[in-house]
């Protein structure tokens, strides 16, 4: 009852001044907003930026070639190593943490249907796997598969901008798209997966296999096919001596099968999946020993290829995230801080405007705790109340962006919780010095106060 009576006394004493008892939570209120807002959008920016990599594909690896270094000289951004037929078979072969490989062609150019013509940002040739390493399902129709790469069939996949921008959202398959004057048969329409991390539209690519894009759209010449298949255990590609070990054999003769021979067998880069996010340091490591065996590097040689993670990606965007939003949070805590510094004084200004009625209380029997206690619940109650119209405040704030400004934002219950604590926290830091002046009055010098 006496905690009650302490709490009932103190709701009378803030409602006596409305006004000035608003004036003094204002700081609160807009530190608490801040700090919420700030936090849903900072949860909901890492939940898309998560759901981006996902898209991507947490478990995939990408090889690109590098620099060549030839009697100690290196040629720099100039001249690459090639990435061959020969490395896609010795990766599946000799790592047991990859489950499968791409090789990717990429060429730029412009499609055309009908009387629409349009630049798309992509146009890459892969082969039967690459949907299932990049995470990417089919819409409609049927996906690339081994018989069209064994074959360099002239089909491909649209994404959903290429069917909105040159089919006006009807089903384009069955239907002939003119690539750099090639025409390919649409056979299916990939599912829709946005923009990426980076804002660059994903749906806005063709995809077809890559013996045919490197045969028909690079002018590559003839492709051996029967080594295209990345689930084949052989190839007549291109040796690897070819292109390590200084030989000029290119142009290898044909193959006992009577197949036209390889003709530049290398490819732009390779897109390899790992079984999940846990395997992928073991297939990265696995990936660097197989390709430096089968380029003939030396110890002492760097590594003439490049491999890159999502989870590179990962780290460096939430942590991009991350220190962003703290600056922001220390902006929020200061004005945390600010808002405090008002309440107290504010309980000052009360306390010397209450001193008679101080003195009074001690007079009747009040003890010093019970003063000491009346004014920290008052300032408790003050912060409380001003933390719940923050979290009010903060969480229409993000709910006005998403609207307004299409910001992702979730729901932070952590955030929320922080909140309340804060408060309080602020409310025993800055109300107790007040308190403890009130406490500490002189019954008699309080009487007389005027």
């Amino acid at each position: 009852m006496r905690k009650l009576r302490v709490l009932k006394w103190a709701l009378k004493a803030i409602c006596r001044n409305p006004t000035r008892t608003f004036l003094t939570t204002l700081g609160i209120v807009i530190g608490i907003a801040a700090v919420i807002s700030l936090m849903e959008i900072g949860n909901g920016a890492r939940e898309t930026l998560a759901k981006n990599i996902a898209n991507m594909g947490v478990n995939t690896i990408r090889v690109w070639p590098g620099t060549i270094t030839r009697s100690g000289v290196s040629s720099g951004s100039s001249g690459r190593a090639n990435i061959t037929l020969n490395d896609v078979n010795a990766i599946l072969k000799g790592c047991p943490s990859v489950v499968a490989v791409s090789p990717v062609v990429n060429v730029r150019g412009q499609i055309i249907y009908g009387s629409k013509n349009w630049s798309p940002f992509s146009i890459i040739g892969v082969n039967d796997r690459y949907m299932e390493i990049a995470n990417w399902s089919i819409e409609e129709g049927e996906p690339i598969g081994e018989r069209h790469v064994v074959r360099g069939s002239k089909v491909c996949l649209v994404g959903a901008t290429i069917v909105r921008e040159l089919f006006d959202g009807e089903s384009p398959v069955g239907r002939d798209l003119r690539i750099q004057n090639v025409v390919f048969k649409i056979i299916g329409v990939l599912k829709s997966k946005g923009a990426n991390m980076m804002g660059f539209d994903q749906d806005d690519t063709v995809i077809a296999p890559w013996t045919t894009v490197k045969m028909r759209l690079r002018g590559a010449g003839s492709t051996s096919l029967s080594s295209t298949s990345t689930s084949s255990s052989t190839t007549t590609a291109t040796s690897t001596s070819a292109f390590y070990v200084g030989s000029l054999d290119l142009y290898p003769s044909s193959s006992s099968s009577n197949r036209p021979p390889v003709r530049f067998a290398n490819v732009d880069s390779l897109i390899i999946a790992a079984p999940d996010q846990t395997k992928v340091n073991d297939a990265v490591a696995e990936i660097t020993e197989v390709l430096r065996e089968s380029h003939r590097l030396a110890p002492e040689n760097d590594d003439d290829f490049r491999i890159r993670t999502m989870a590179e990606f990962s780290e460096f965007f939430t942590s991009q995230t991350e220190t962003i939003t703290n600056l922001l949070l220390c902006v929020a805590f200061v004005s945390l801080l600010v808002g405090g510094i008002g309440i107290m004084n504010i309980m000052l200004v009360s306390v010397t405007e209450r001193t008679r009625e101080i003195g009074l209380r001690m007079a009747v029997g009040a003890r010093g705790s019970d003063i000491l206690k009346q004014f920290l619940v008052e300032s408790i109650v003050i912060c409380m109340l001003g933390g719940l119209l923050g979290i009010a405040l903060g969480h229409g704030l993000s709910v006005m962006m998403t609207v307004l400004m299409h910001w992702p934002s979730s729901v932070s219950y952590g955030a929320i919780v922080l909140a309340v604590g804060v408060s309080a926290f602020v409310g025993v830091v800055f109300g107790y010095y007040p308190a403890w002046k009130a406490a500490r009055l002189d019954p008699i010098e309080a009487l007389r106060y005027e």
